[in-house]
């Protein structure tokens, strides 16, 4: 016979404790006594520390800095990508930040913002918004400990601005093996993946967040999954989803620049060359660098369909 003890944290489903137990069951009696003298010598050291872990990685004690984060991150979880809403956040993080410089989750949050205005092309010094997203990164990442949250956007950040990624792959997946049911970090390993060159292992991890929280903005997953399927040259599948996306948030540069690219490669010029037509008038950067895009073939595919929508020669 064998049994199989588990404990876990009920609140944020993290794994605390588990162990497994093999006996004959002629000595039932005997393996019923190792079980629970087991599990009870176990358990208070192993609560003990999940109490201490917890009380260490509270987020703050200045619930003024926590009013701040939350003020902060309200429009971005609402899905409304814009520059002002970011540049918005970003001030009142940098009040929180200053008001605990060893708060995480805004420092993450902070370097997040940073990271999604270097994407859309809203900056006018790119290099000073990847050293400063890089900075708020390496400091969440100090002050992480076992927050899934924190430890999920720094492996975004970092991996998006070209530091070590299967070391940012491996932080989500400690992320999401303290809490297998977060659902956005199912997502941002979804984007490393797909940075990674595994567009399908990337789709499937999109659909995991849509399954876990069904009701949470859809725009990012509809987003990942159809850049997962542009690479993959599912190009119809890829339109199909990128127009969904822009159906929950009209105004997100990189879903107008994938679109793009897949009508181009479809050879659907007039809806290209539409597309481009919105995307500049959110964005002076058409066709970026795309750096992050590490499988160079992958990166070719987006760009050279985004220079023939654009009507670039090179």
């Amino acid at each position: 016979m064998r049994i199989t003890a588990q404990l876990i944290d009920a609140v944020t489903g993290a794994h605390i404790w588990a162990d497994r137990f093999d006996g004959s069951l002629e000595d039932i009696f005997e393996l019923q006594d190792k079980v629970a003298s087991s599990v009870a010598g176990v358990i208070e050291p192993a609560l003990q520390a999940a109490e201490f872990s917890r009380s260490a990685a509270r987020p703050t004690s200045d619930l003024t800095a926590y009013d701040l984060y939350l003020r902060a991150v309200a429009p971005i979880r609402s899905g409304e990508w814009e520059r002002e809403r970011y540049r918005q956040s970003l001030d009142l993080l940098a009040q929180a930040i200053k008001r605990d410089a060893r708060y995480g989750s805004a420092l993450a949050l902070a370097a997040f913002c940073h990271q999604a205005l270097h994407n859309a092309g809203w900056t006018d010094d790119p290099t000073e918004e990847e050293r400063v997203a890089v900075d708020l990164a390496r400091r969440a990442l100090r002050v992480a400990g076992s927050d899934p949250e924190v430890l999920g956007l720094v492996a975004r950040v970092l991996g998006y601005f070209g530091e070590d990624l299967a070391a940012a792959i491996a932080l989500t997946d400690r992320a999401l093996e303290i809490n297998p049911n977060f659902a956005l970090g199912w997502q941002w390993s979804g984007w490393l993946r797909l940075w990674a060159g595994q567009p399908d292992v990337g789709v499937g991890h999109f659909e995991t967040s849509m399954r876990l929280d069904p009701l949470y903005g859809r725009a990012g997953v509809y987003l990942g999954i159809g850049t997962g399927h542009f690479f993959a040259r599912r190009f119809d599948d890829a339109t199909a989803t990128l127009l969904l996306s822009l159906q929950e948030v009209s105004s997100w540069v990189p879903t107008y620049r994938f679109l793009a690219s897949c009508y181009a490669h479809l050879g659907r010029l007039d809806e290209a060359h539409e597309t481009v037509r919105r995307l500049r008038t959110l964005t002076t950067e058409v066709v970026p660098s795309a750096t992050h895009w590490r499988n160079t073939e992958h990166r070719e595919l987006f760009l050279s369909g985004l220079r023939l929508a654009a009507g670039e020669t090179t």
